[in-house]
């Protein structure tokens, strides 16, 4: 039988809420974890070896901002024609900026995110993709406003306070940020991936990038004021860690409350992520939020007392049943270089 996150003991519950919380940029980091836990650097490290093994720790590795990176993204609304929707999210799955995919209960059945250098055309990427993929039609809706995301379930269920983890703001976003160098750049290919499983972590990514401890965790600090990288966390897979209910809730709030309402919404523990985006005449709802929880009906609570409190009436929550694609996007390979040379475009400065 499959275990979730409920079905492990109180200490690696703890663990995993402070892995989420942040891995610290120190030598022996699952030493210091695990002193927060109550558990031995080797206790930590056989944990982890066994929540990848179960895959409830999907990975550990840094997190980085992709727009402060010089990328463009967007989450893409697309309609599957009835009985094609497996054929057109494979075809939409061979981008490699295409991170999540999801099915959605609703008249846009498949949700995507995408990403692509700045100076390429998201339109032109998403255009080749809907003729590609056969999607009856497909909406990109940027974010227009970030008024929260932070990423955090917590695994002990109420048990352990601490709030809901370092948060990313678009104050963070905006702040005026140095450029982008080709040194910047190995450093985010050597940490954006999954950390070896050892004592000493950040030995491989120092060996790589030729610099000391001091130098690897000065440059992170930096990057963290900078707003361009958020932290070095661990990554759960939600589903298999016991949070099936993955509700984006979607509201119609007029425009001279966005500021008001969307402030509301992130101040919602429950509520992990919440964003200003545009509108269509096929579309009208402005404001999204995601809640996750074991429960369908806890979703539905939360999402209906945030209803009561705004004063919100109009709203819909779309709950994904099939996960098709979800990675941790790599930022700095080529490889969207090289789809859009394959499919007819100049190549970004990916």
């Amino acid at each position: 039988m499959a275990r979730t996150v409920a079905d492990l003991d109180e200490k690696l519950q703890v663990l995993l809420n402070e892995m989420q919380n942040e891995v610290p940029l120190v030598e022996r980091p699952y030493q210091a974890l695990g002193e927060k836990a109550g558990l031995t650097e080797g206790e930590v490290l056989e944990a982890i070896c066994d929540l990848k093994e179960c895959q409830i720790l999907r990975q550990i590795s840094t997190i980085f901002d992709t727009r402060t990176l010089g990328y463009q993204s967007s989450l893409v609304a697309a309609k599957a024609p009835e009985g094609r929707m497996n054929e057109v999210a494979e075809a939409l799955n061979h981008h490699p900026g295409i991170s999540h995919n999801y099915a959605r209960k609703h008249a846009f059945n498949l949700w995507f995110t995408i990403a692509v250098p700045g100076d390429s055309s998201l339109e032109e990427h998403v255009e080749i993709l809907r003729k590609k993929s056969g999607a009856e039609s497909i909406r990109l809706l940027p974010t227009l406003h970030l008024f929260k995301i932070g990423m955090k379930l917590d695994t002990t269920f109420g048990k352990q306070s601490g709030g809901a983890g370092p948060m990313y703001s678009e104050e963070q976003r905006r702040r005026e940020k140095p450029p982008v160098t080709d040194r910047d750049k190995d450093f985010v290919r050597a940490l954006q991936l999954d950390m070896e499983v050892r004592a000493d972590p950040y030995a491989p990514v120092i060996k790589q990038l030729g610099v000391s401890h001091d130098g690897l965790f000065s440059w992170c600090k930096a990057w963290q004021k900078q707003g361009r990288m958020r932290r070095v966390a661990g990554i759960l897979n939600h589903r298999k860690a016991g949070f099936a209910a993955n509700g984006m809730g979607v509201w119609i709030v007029p425009e001279p409350r966005v500021s008001e309402v969307g402030a509301l919404f992130a101040g919602e523990t429950a509520v992990t992520h919440c964003y200003l985006r545009p509108t269509y005449s096929d579309w009208p709802y402005n404001i999204f939020t995601m809640v996750h929880s074991a429960k369908v009906k806890h979703c539905d609570d939360v999402l209906a007392e945030m209803s009561a409190r705004s004063g919100v009436k109009e709203y819909v929550t779309l709950y994904s049943h099939q996960e098709f694609k979800k990675i941790r996007l790599e930022y700095f390979t080529g490889e969207i270089a090289g789809w859009e040379k394959e499919n007819g475009l100049k190549p970004g400065s990916d």
